[in-house]
């Protein structure tokens, strides 16, 4: 396995985040979250309209490393094995024959995943869990990296199962996508209609600039990075904080408090610190904790939302001093 330093994790990094911005023009936020998620070893949930570039983000960043790419569109009639895959007996050899789902590919996009019933759910988060899939008894291991970036239409309710609280706590982040700025909305459609047709996705300007063995290598980095006692301690009395904060039912677990440490490690990766710094915690803390609180039913009726009393608790808890 190779190994990196941090300057060189680091430098791979930026290198990533110039490629993807070649094609996916604004979202740097969510281009930024995605990046540390996949160096921290997690998945993500994306939440935001259709077509806002969830596909082109994925795409770009599998050919930015030469991954494979694989993409689901969860529909009702959805099953298990049209996930994971199967066995079949064939006739011509008097045997079985296993054909793997789409699930085995670097990069998974599993464009709204709330479509499909809770069983076909289970199974992809099962997988993403173990990082294998058993077929027929055998177990069959995932390609490394693996990241799954799974979908979410917040306007369209009608026909969807909603994710199980205990399901929605296997995602390392939950990351809101939002329509691009002025500025950025006009480079895009400049460069989305200059010389272009029909609306296939083209992601033949990115480059490739690392390896899968690279990536494995940056995130084994990444896990290593130094955080001080009072870092972690502060990451923790955040995550605690939610459990009895007014207007929340339920408070994040301990998951959440290793999930904010994992994706604080990868943004001081990111960012190019070589240890983790409070604001890295303070900075991924929305995206790493909103998915794992309930707001209380008065809290739902006084308008609050888990944002703003995310954004509450990290004012009101003491950040270490430096």
């Amino acid at each position: 396995m190779n190994t990196l330093t941090f300057a060189e994790a680091h430098a791979l990094a930026q290198r990533l985040q110039q490629e993807i911005a070649r094609v996916v023009k604004g979202q740097r936020a969510v281009v930024d979250a995605t990046l540390a998620a996949l160096f921290a070893g997690g998945h993500v949930l994306l939440e935001g309209v259709p077509g806002l570039g969830k596909t082109l983000l994925v795409k770009a960043l599998a050919q930015s490393f030469g991954g494979s790419f694989g993409r689901i569109q969860f529909t009702p009639d959805l099953m298990p094995a049209d996930i994971t895959g199967h066995t079949l007996f064939d006739a011509r050899n008097g045997g079985f024959t296993t054909r793997r789902g789409p699930v085995f590919a670097n990069l998974l996009l599993a464009d709204e995943i709330n479509r499909a019933p809770a069983k076909t759910q289970a199974a992809l988060l099962e997988v993403m869990q173990e990082g294998q899939v058993t077929l027929d008894g055998e177990a069959h291991a995932l390609p490394t990296p693996f990241l799954v970036l799974a979908t979410q239409n917040p306007i369209e309710q009608e026909g969807t199962y909603a994710l199980p609280e205990a399901q929605l706590d296997r995602f390392l982040l939950k990351v809101l996508i939002d329509y691009p700025s002025l500025q950025e909305e006009q480079q895009l459609v400049a460069w989305a209609t200059s010389g272009r047709s029909g609306d296939r996705l083209d992601v033949s300007a990115v480059q490739r600039v690392a390896s899968a063995e690279e990536l494995l290598a940056a995130q084994a980095v990444t896990a290593n990075l130094l955080i001080d006692d009072s870092v972690l301690d502060y990451a923790v009395r955040i995550a605690r904080a939610t459990r009895d904060w007014p207007g929340i039912s339920v408070g994040a677990g301990p998951r959440g408090a290793i999930g904010l440490v994992r994706a604080a490690r990868g943004r001081a990766l990111i960012s190019g610190h070589d240890h983790v710094l409070p604001d890295d915690v303070k900075a991924v803390a929305p995206a790493a904790l909103r998915h794992r609180l309930l707001l209380a039913p008065e809290a739902e009726i006084e308008g609050l939302t888990v944002e703003a009393l995310i954004a509450t608790i990290l004012e009101r808890v003491d950040a270490p001093r430096q």
